[in-house]
């Protein structure tokens, strides 16, 4: 048994701590609003450990798949989720927040477009893989990519969920670049999908708001009336401000008084800089950015276009999600309503993230470095 590399080690110890950190900060965020909807003050808490019970130990059995593993189940996969995403369309489909891409099985609910997630890097790295030697004739690159790949993203996109479609879309196209594709044959798929997030922000009242309120409208905090859309991220900002350097202490969140929704989730690091400070707040961008550094060197140590693809595509879901998150409470992003990976509560964004780490983390276990080419 080859024993597991040192970015086996690194990745999987960023990735306990984020979700240790993750259920303290669910904790203190959360008690308010689930002792006032009778779930208790650890309600949300227990939920959320119970899931990284789960998560934790299920990603450590993943990260013992062989390479051959994933490239036969690459197809069922996404095939599967795909089709337990169509159940959205049913009776089964519950809308939350606006989009309806949500399951509900008697107690059970579940997103599964967060499994769609998983599904899709393992697709992309196979799929790219074999068509390696053919990258440069579009027909072989958007066809399978856009068409397979893009129709699992519009699935997501119809029942309104612009979050997901936009991350899914990063994914689609960080494998592609990160494969070696031309950037020129991506220019008009780019700009297709560039229209598309437009349409699909225009087609709701509910996206259109937030994403106006993102420009001002109906955001003046010197008005007696504040919009409802403008309601979030002017707290959020609030609470970022009221922490300061040092933040106000773990625990001490006023925000979390029912003053700012999603406050255990989406805005989580508003939290998260309202009690831990400017300097809690920095750690844990630093924390995403060693994730990176991670998939960043297990890319590095293998010659095999299937687990840099893959490797690549996760680190483009779960960093670059991270960062699309970090942006919209910060104010830099419109609300796209994206959870922040591994720390923010959600069962099915917890559960699906560590799997496709556990991915990863088996492409680490066995990595060898890529052969160095030889000067001339």
């Amino acid at each position: 048994m080859r024993t597991p590399s040192a970015d086996y080690f690194l990745l999987l110890g960023v990735t306990l701590f984020l979700v240790l950190f993750g259920l303290a900060m669910v904790l203190s965020s959360s008690s308010v609003d689930s002792y006032v909807s009778n779930g208790g003050f650890f309600g949300v808490l227990l939920h959320q450990g119970f899931i990284a019970i789960v998560g934790i130990p299920l990603m450590l059995i993943v990260s013992r798949a062989p390479l051959k593993f994933w490239q036969r189940i690459a197809w069922p996969a996404l095939i599967v989720t795909c089709l337990v995403q169509c159940l959205v369309f049913t009776p089964l489909g519950v809308t939350v927040a606006g989009n309806t891409n949500w399951l509900s099985v008697g107690s059970f609910q579940f997103q599964p477009s967060e499994a769609i997630k998983v599904a899709l890097v393992i697709w992309l790295g196979t799929i790219l893989a074999q068509k390696q030697n053919l990258l440069s004739d579009w027909r072989h690159v958007l066809i399978p990519v856009f068409g397979v790949g893009g129709a699992a993203v519009l699935l997501v996109m119809i029942r309104g969920d612009l979050g997901t479609t936009v991350i899914l879309g990063a994914i689609l196209f960080g494998s592609l670049v990160f494969a070696g594709v031309r950037m020129r044959m991506l220019a008009i798929p780019l700009g297709v999908g560039a229209v598309g997030a437009v349409a699909a922000a225009a087609a709701s009242t509910n996206r259109l708001t937030r994403v106006l309120a993102f420009f001002g409208t109906g955001c003046d905090s010197s008005s007696k009336t504040i919009s409802a859309a403008c309601w979030q991220p002017l707290h959020g900002t609030w609470a970022m401000a009221d922490g300061g350097i040092f933040g106000v202490g773990l625990g001490n969140s006023k925000a979390k008084w029912s003053w700012l929704p999603a406050a255990d989730n989406d805005y989580i690091y508003a939290i998260i800089g309202e009690e831990l400070g400017l300097i809690g707040a920095i750690v844990v961008l630093l924390l995403f950015i060693v994730l990176a550094i991670a998939f960043l060197r297990i890319m590095s140590t293998t010659s095999h276009l299937q687990v840099r693809v893959t490797t690549a595509a996760v680190m483009v879901w779960v960093v670059g999600q991270a960062l699309v998150n970090m942006g919209v409470v910060l104010g830099f992003v419109p609300v796209l309503g994206v959870p922040l990976p591994l720390i923010s509560a959600g069962g099915t964004a917890l559960l699906t993230t560590l799997i496709g780490i556990g991915v990863v983390l088996s492409f680490a276990r066995n990595a060898r470095r890529a052969p160095m080419s030889s000067a001339p």
